[in-house]
This record gives structure tokens, sequence and C-alpha cells, in this order.
């Protein structure tokens, strides 16, 4: 049996979460100069909001009965098959390491890029689930 639902690693986006928690936390508390709390609560800020944003759109991509659900950070959009027009996989060449991303293309001129982070497995895999379910050509 195929895995049918994708999303951020639970761990990652908790760490991300307790990172950011402490950064404020050290950004209140610990920092006594301006510039200095004033980065560091930027950046615990944002890293907070990235992992509660992160956990709410979870799972990022799942495969239902006969449609294919993408979740964001506000909405959940789901795709008949017919809607789907065309799955791929892009490769490129990033600092020294070679990036795959998975891309789905809708009718409605919908473009949902999926990194390694947002599925949590390598993007060829989840193609290759993809395909098996009918939702990519073979």
């Amino acid at each position: 049996m195929q895995q049918t639902h994708w999303s951020p690693p639970a761990a990652g986006v908790a760490g991300c979460g307790v990172v950011g928690l402490v950064m404020a936390i050290a950004a209140v508390t610990l920092i006594t100069d301006p510039p200095g709390r004033v980065l560091a609560g930027i950046a615990g800020v944002g890293l907070l909001t990235f992992a509660t944003f992160s956990w709410r759109a979870r799972p990022k991509l799942a495969i239902n009965q006969d449609s294919l659900s993408v979740a964001g950070w506000w909405t959940t959009r789901t795709y008949r098959r017919n809607e789907i027009r065309r799955v791929r996989i892009t490769e490129f060449r990033r600092l020294a390491r070679k990036v795959r991303l998975l891309e789905i293309e809708t009718s409605d001129d919908h473009l949902a890029v999926f990194t390694r982070w947002d599925l949590g497995t390598d993007p060829l895999s989840v193609l290759d689930a993809l395909t098996e379910a009918g939702f990519a050509p073979r």
C-alpha cells in the first residue's frame, strides 16, 4: 500500500516552534542592545509564525478517493483527476547539490510547487504514488 498523504516532518515543525519561542523570550529578557533585541524578536516571531502555519497546513498533499487535496496556509483546494493538467519533477543544482521540486498544474491555471520540506520525503516517491493513483500521466 502506497502512502497517500504527505506533510512536513512533525519534529521539524516543532523544532522551529521551540527555537522561535526561545528566541522571542531571549529578545525580551536577555538581549540588552536595542538592535539585537529587535532582530531576535523578529526572528523569533517569524519562526513561531512559520511553525504555526506549517502545522496548520498538515497534510500538505493528500490523495482522497478520486481527488487530490492541496493544503495551503489559508485554504485547502481539492482537485479531481480531470482537473489536473500536469504533474512533474523539476530538478536544478543549487549550492553544489541537486534540488527536486514537485509541480502540480491544474486546469484553473493554479501551480502548486512542493519541496522536500513540504512533502517530508523525496518528491520522486510522491510522483510515483501520484502516477500509480492515476493523477499523473504514465
